[in-house]
């Protein structure tokens, strides 16, 4: 098995590059499951393709190699395969993809990158590599990556991908002092917003942005099948039963409260989960981990300067997506994070500015934080 760039020819790199193209088509369905492409050549020509699109269902491989049977089954034996994600080796909700692709007999079998799921993790390509398949891993592997993010995350670190959502003037200012928020960016940015939430498996706020906004935080203008969950912050659990965002999918996180109000909201149907830290407060990252074991691969943030401030401080940030619309709203306005005062400029935070574009009037940047080791 080699990782070695130079193996891989410019066909090869076309090949992949369809294969990503192909997994890029269950960007908002295949929670909690990657999301994966594959395609099988053979001569020169492709004779099958296919996409993961939803978990459950057949992936990506079994897509490619169905189409290719459909074409002319004996085409397949000797074929070349170019899969975004290792081939799977173990029985989950559907056979091992690394068995259907020795059944089938095809030659060689090239993947971006390796599975980081412990039950796979280098298994399925050994067990192609036992049955003298061919096998390289590596190309393209940086785009396959970008496209699993939170995946990845979640297998490695037990951890969703947090990505945090910020509208603010170039002012740094997120709300007028009286809270009010409404509409600091353009209808564009707005509308790329929707594209965020739509890939993402959940969406997290806090309280103060439910109490001000009573927002429904849903995907409206993308047609995904489903909505992701909503999870709020509640420390002393304040919300109301009525909230639009407890329309749907939802889960309320609390640190400490009154049985009564406990017993009101259960009533209603709503789910509660208790997580306290020791200041009193919810714990984020054990509310992090408690995701990730709900499955939820990319956790999307959307929140006060408070819970912005308090994630970013406990180092749980993956990265930023921040919209800065041309107008200022001053310095008695609410900021993105609310941080404790820096004395010593090592005590700010950098950021790895990975994205800048335009959108309507409004400047976006992307941005992972660099985090001191201290």
């Amino acid at each position: 098995m080699s990782s070695a760039q130079n193996l891989f020819s410019e066909m090869d790199h076309q090949w992949m590059a369809q294969a990503l193209q192909l997994a890029e088509q269950g960007l908002y369905t295949t929670t909690p499951n990657p999301r994966v492409g594959c395609v099988i050549v053979k001569n020169g020509l492709v004779i099958g393709s296919g996409a993961h699109l939803k978990a459950g269902e057949p992936h990506a491989e079994v897509h490619a190699l169905r189409q290719a049977h459909q074409n002319a089954r004996d085409q397949v034996k000797g074929a070349d395969v170019y899969v975004t994600l290792e081939p799977c080796s173990h029985h989950g909700r559907t056979p091992p993809c690394a068995d259907a692709l020795i059944e089938a007999g095809v030659k060689r079998v090239i993947v971006a990158m390796q599975d980081p799921n412990p039950k796979v993790a280098g298994s399925g390509l050994a067990r192609l590599q036992a049955h003298g398949i061919e096998v390289a891993s590596g190309l393209m592997e940086g785009q396959a990556r970008e496209l699993n993010v939170g995946f990845i995350s979640r297998m490695t670190r037990q951890l969703p991908y947090v990505r945090t959502k910020v509208a603010a003037s170039l002012d740094g200012r997120t709300a007028l002092a009286n809270g009010e928020s409404k509409w600091i960016t353009g209808e564009p940015a707005r509308r790329d917003v929707q594209h965020w939430r739509a890939r993402s498996c959940a969406i997290l706020t806090g309280i103060g942005t439910v109490l001000a906004d009573d927002p429904h935080m849903d995907v409206r203008t993308i047609e995904i099948g489903r909505q992701p969950l909503r999870v709020i912050v509640d420390s002393q659990l304040r919300i109301s039963a009525n909230a639009k965002i407890l329309q749907g999918n939802a889960l309320v996180v609390y640190a400490n409260a009154a049985q009564a109000k406990i017993d009101v909201l259960q009533a209603a149907g709503l789910k509660l989960i208790q997580l306290t830290d020791a200041s009193g407060k919810v714990c984020l990252k054990s509310l992090l981990s408690h995701l990730a074991e709900l499955g939820i691969n990319e956790l999307m943030v959307e929140a006060g300067q408070t819970l912005n401030g308090a994630l970013m401080k406990h180092k749980l940030v993956d990265e930023l997506v921040l919209y800065y619309a041309p107008v200022l709203l001053g310095n008695q306005a609410r900021g993105i994070f609310e941080l404790p005062t820096f004395t010593d400029m090592k005590q700010r935070i950098g950021l790895e500015v990975k994205d800048t574009r335009q959108f309507g009037a409004d400047i976006r940047i992307i941005a992972k934080p660099i985090y001191s080791s201290e």
